[in-house]
């Protein structure tokens, strides 16, 4: 079978680290297009992928031979670059977190349908080693009835960035809680599964800034479990990726998954991506000693893998744009809850 050609709209880190390595290194996909209007990034990109034709502006790319897209541009950009591929006949990738709102979600859900073309969001964190090494864990049971799921993403970050996600507008998803909030959120929902009420602490802590840099969200989910999900660019002292607790132990392990550090480095997918060494594996503590659990592999190109699948209508996409919704739904929930100091019920 011929490759499925790709365009890829934004060459920033987003574009450059996390989606263009993997499309042009995946078994039938071919990276066609990139769309960057800056001419350092420009460059760059046609260093690395000569070959690829490099444009400044979608309203080229839309005119190329494409049978898909990716747009790994900034958040409130998404739904208006989303809609428009779609009118231009082409299958979907959106990177976290879909839109900036519920309603706009919807809206380019329901525009996906109508275009009987596929949408997905790319949730590369559902692939992370060390977030496989929970789910495996809380699958085999190894932790009893887990009642308690802590996770963090925490880095320490005091002085304000000048980049989109710290300095955008209202509406414009910037700040922590549309940036980190919607991986801990779909990890936590992947676990656990509905969450039946939401608690948050939304804060902006840095001289300065004017989007959230600090947030604490809780969830109780239907089933029990309660999730509590720490995001802040503000922690000197930083806390464990994960801590689960369960009737038969638990289980804490520290870092960050490599893979994003490795693309960023210029790295490209290979026979031992992913590898997790002994050095970061995490522990099980339970009524034996505490015992080092090997981590599972990272496996971020499974996303396009499965996104190559679905375009050729062989097998479902990597990511229900439902489930990034069900996130947007849980982050303005979080806001209501903040502001006004109280629980919020989600049914």
């Amino acid at each position: 079978m011929e490759p499925l050609r790709v365009g890829l709209v934004g060459y920033g880190v987003a574009g450059s680290a996390f989606h263009a390595p993997l499309i042009a290194t995946t078994a039938g996909l071919r990276l066609t297009a990139i769309v960057t209007r800056d001419p350092a990034r420009a460059a760059a990109a046609a260093e690395r992928y000569p070959g690829v034709e490099v444009v400044a502006d979608t309203d080229q790319l839309w005119s190329l031979d494409l049978d898909a897209v990716t747009i790994a541009s900034p958040n409130h950009t998404h739904v208006p670059l989303a809609l428009a591929a779609l009118a231009a006949g082409l299958n979907v990738v959106v990177d976290k977190p879909l839109a900036t709102s519920v309603a706009e979600a919807e809206r380019l859900i329901a525009a996906a349908a109508e275009a009987d073309r596929l949408l997905t969001v790319y949730f590369n964190r559902r692939w992370d080693g060390d977030f496989r090494t929970v789910a495996q864990l809380v699958d085999d049971g190894a932790l009893g009835r887990v009642a308690r799921f802590e996770s963090r993403f925490e880095r320490w970050r005091p002085q304000v960035a000048s980049t989109w996600k710290e300095t955008a507008g209202a509406g414009q998803g910037g700040g922590i809680l549309y940036d980190l909030g919607p991986h801990l959120i779909d990890q936590a929902l992947r676990l656990f599964g509905p969450a039946r009420t939401v608690y948050a602490e939304v804060d902006t802590t840095r001289a300065g800034g004017t989007n959230p840099d600090d947030v604490f969200l809780a969830l109780t989910h239907v089933g029990g479990v309660r999730s509590h999900l720490f995001m802040s660019a503000v922690a000197a002292d930083l806390g464990p990726r994960f801590r689960v607790l369960g009737t038969a132990g638990g289980y804490r392990v520290f870092g960050l998954d490599g893979q994003e550090p490795a693309l960023r480095a210029g790295l490209m997918p290979d026979d031992r991506w992913g590898e997790v060494p002994e050095a970061d594996w995490g522990t099980l503590v339970g009524s034996d000693e505490p015992r080092p659990v090997p981590s599972l592999p990272g496996a971020y190109p499974e996303f396009y893998r499965l996104w190559e699948v679905a375009v050729r209508r062989t097998g479902p996409v990597p990511v229900d744009p439902v489930d990034a919704l069900t996130g947007l739904r849980i982050i303005e929930a979080a806001e209501v809850s903040s502001r006004d100091l109280r629980v919020i019920s989600l049914e």
